[in-house]
């Protein structure tokens, strides 16, 4: 992932008002239906379930917010506990410092509180909270979110003083009974741990949970943990149960750019045990309780298949080869006895690996030339297939298109801002050179900006808007181009990938195929408007399913909207719900034709290859369409991003539709339209029987539609 503002994080709201409607030159009168031709009778690879992955990554505490149920921040102590006027306590150099941590602060006196060096519970340290007789003193924790009546349950591992007494205290609000408190046993000189739970006594936002202490002598605080009751495997039931309607096939983890400072090793074992860190990608600290079991937990519980990127930043071949024999190899091997050990005797049977993270990037931890990188590449493809020959392995590839957009053909020192295919810089192209048989696939990477259009001409310049990469200019847009903006993306990585296969036809017969590791289009609000245009990408990535097997979604929880406390779908979700449940694994797509092809790019941005526009000829309708596997019925999808009904005819090549049909059509009262937590849903997808036939669809204005068709001939 990029070095930019989190995708899941980013509020530039793009009115109407702003980007306008607008009508195209060439779309086809209103006085006649727009006319599909829909060839049924040489259909293309069947849609993979791979085809709506997600991607995500431990960036900065992206993770604990929106997955992992732990209530606490620094749970393990990383930072020394001062008042809060003490000053930041937190690295505050490097960049990508979005997530802030809660801090711990101390009650009573702040030097009784003091960081000890010896005999840590855990990391470099432990609190030591120095007792007075009959004055409280220890440390609090504000800014929880709690709910009335819910349960919540932790523990504490202390050890201290026998004449020390210790209660922890969770609090809602004001007043005596607005709190409940847990008093812990006698202490030891040992760590031991202490379970507690709290049932909430009242909505807050602005909770606490503290650990009071008085009597004589002192207590050290080894680490402290609370979450819902209701957690399943420590995640969050309300995310998890969320995210399971997506239907993603595959999600691919732990990063993303974290992971080129990620030790694997240090993530297994017990999770209390495991020590805190600053994580140098993102500069923030990680409590390290998510590691590889708990990503393998994560993925059984959303029934996908885990997708593993290995360390090849900062990592070495031999520990990205130990990985794959942790997560897969049998109790019988070392390395699976050490799994078992662990609680998780059963192999993963992880198939997909990707070595290394954006390595064409300067951004990237560990960063290396094109000609070291391939070298290393192949060393940890050898590596990995030794420890098991049955995985399926991805390089991290960038075509011209990315290696311009982001600027690295000025650093390689190009005349041209521009790289050509296959020329030096071309880092997929370099893969197929010299690096054969060490993969099946390679990823590629892209990121479209709202509301921005990359510019050669500025590029050149050296031109950048914020943190923009040089280049990219703000441009008003209507709705048309701008929901078209980031198909076109993929549309140019599949001309980029069929010219490579006319470069080595070998890739065709080897069955190489492409995929698309992280997608977004940031910048926008998670509302109709930006379901509009990720549904132009899924169309636009299904007319390539005989070489682009798979895509996650950056990032797999940008699909929700979610607080402290709750989690729903929101349209982006709702989307891919749509998708997965409508135009899913085993149908077969097929070719879409028509009069109205959509207007032609504004610039070429890779030498040698003649741009062609995303989207089918239908425009301003976007049309795609697929056989079930029993050829009875035609799916047929379509996004009408204008502000009328549209009217539709189907005109099928190599078959007859029957009338019989129904459809689900997602739409809502506005390009704004959102759903959002503690709001009624604005957006919806409800299912309607056809009953105009397939000569002239009514297609809603600013909708997009699924169409199940039977297939004449064909039984219900």
């Amino acid at each position: 992932m990029r070095i930019r503002l989190p995708i899941l994080f980013c509020a530039a709201v793009l009115s109407l008002g702003a980007t306008g409607w607008s009508a195209a030159a060439n779309a086809p009168s209103a006085a006649r239906p727009i006319l599909a031709q829909i060839e049924i009778t040489h259909p293309a690879r069947a849609v993979s379930r791979y085809e709506y992955g997600m991607f995500i990554e431990n960036l900065g505490q992206l993770v604990y917010r929106s997955l992992w149920a732990q209530m606490l921040d620094d749970r393990k102590f990383f930072a020394p506990i001062r008042p809060a006027h003490a000053g930041p306590v937190q690295p505050a150099t490097g960049f990508a410092r979005v997530f802030v941590l809660r801090r711990w602060r101390p009650i009573g006196a702040p030097a009784a509180v003091t960081m000890d060096p010896h005999r840590p519970f855990v990391g470099a340290h432990s609190p030591r909270i120095a007792l007075a007789g009959d004055a409280v003193r220890g440390i609090r924790q504000h800014g929880l979110a709690v709910l009335a009546g819910k349960r919540y349950t932790g523990y504490i591992e202390l050890r201290g003083s026998p004449a020390a007494h210790v209660q922890v205290r969770l609090r809602w609000g004001a007043g005596l009974h607005a709190a409940s408190s847990v008093r812990i046993g006698a202490l030891a000189r040992h760590y031991h741990r202490y379970p507690f739970a709290f049932t909430a006594g009242a909505n807050s936002r602005a909770a606490s949970f503290s650990v009071r202490a008085t009597g004589h002598g002192s207590v050290h605080i080894g680490i402290v943990s609370l979450m819902p009751a209701d957690n399943i495997d420590g995640f969050r039931r309300d995310s998890i149960t969320a995210l399971r309607q997506l239907h993603s096939g595959f999600w691919r983890l732990p990063g993303g750019n974290f992971v080129s400072d990620f030790n694997w090793y240090a993530s297994v074992g017990a999770r209390d045990k495991r020590a805190p860190y600053l994580d140098h990608a993102w500069n923030s600290v990680q409590s390290n309780d998510v590691g590889l079991d708990e990503f393998m937990t994560l993925c059984h519980l959303l029934h996908v298949a885990p997708y593993v990127t290995v360390n090849a930043g900062f990592g070495d071949a031999h520990s990205a080869a130990a990985e794959v024999r942790y997560l897969n190899a049998p109790t019988s091997t070392r390395l699976g006895a050490l799994r078992a050990r662990n609680g998780h005797p059963r192999p993963y049977h992880v198939k997909f690996w990707n070595i290394g993270n954006e390595p064409y990037g300067p951004w990237e931890l560990g960063h290396t030339s094109l000609q070291d990188y391939v070298w290393k590449n192949n060393e940890f493809a050898r590596a990995m297939r030794r420890a098991d020959p049955h995985i399926v392995l991805l390089a991290s590839g960038a075509m011209p298109d990315e290696m311009t957009i982001e600027g690295i053909a000025r650093q390689l020192g190009h005349r041209s801002d521009q790289i050509a295919l296959c020329s030096n810089g071309d880092w997929t192209c370099a893969y197929l050179k010299h690096s054969w048989g060490d993969f099946q696939g390679i990823t590629e990477h892209w990121y479209a900006r709202a509301g921005m259009r990359f510019d050669l001409a500025r590029a050149r310049a050296g031109l950048r808007v914020n943190h923009m990469e040089p280049g990219y200019v703000p441009v008003h847009e209507s709705v048309q181009q701008w929901v078209r903006a980031p198909a076109q993306r993929v549309r140019l990585k599949a001309e980029e990938w069929q010219a490579y296969e006319r470069r080595f036809p070998a890739m065709r017969t080897a069955g190489i195929f492409m995929s698309i590791d992280e997608y977004a289009y940031t910048g926008a609000p998670a509302n109709l408007k930006l379901a509009l245009a990720y549904a132009m990408v899924l169309n636009e990535m299904l007319r390539h399913t005989d070489f682009l097997r798979m895509a996650a979604f950056t990032m797999g929880v940008s699909t929700m909207d979610f607080t402290r406390t709750h989690a729903m779908l929101n349209t982006t979700g709702l989307l891919f719900k749509l998708y997965g449940e409508h135009f899913g694994a085993g149908l077969l797509p097929v070719p879409v034709g028509g009069d109205a092809p959509p207007p032609p790019p504004r610039q070429s941005l890779v030498p040698g290859i003649a741009p062609h526009s995303a989207g089918s000829p239908t425009y301003p309708l976007d049309v795609e369409a697929a056989l079930t596997p029993d050829h009875r019925h035609l799916v047929v999808a379509v996004v009408n991003a204008t502000a009328r009904t549209q009217r539709l005819a189907l005109r099928l090549h190599g078959g007859t539709l029957n009338a019989n049909g129904r459809y689900w059509e997602m739409t809502g009262p506005g390009l704004a339209a959102a759903n959002r937590i503690g709001h009624a849903p604005e957006v919806q997808v409800r299912e309607h029987r056809l009953t105009e036939g397939t000569g002239a669809l009514r297609i809603a204005p600013i909708s997009i539609d699924i169409y199940r068709l039977r297939l004449a001939g064909s039984t219900p």
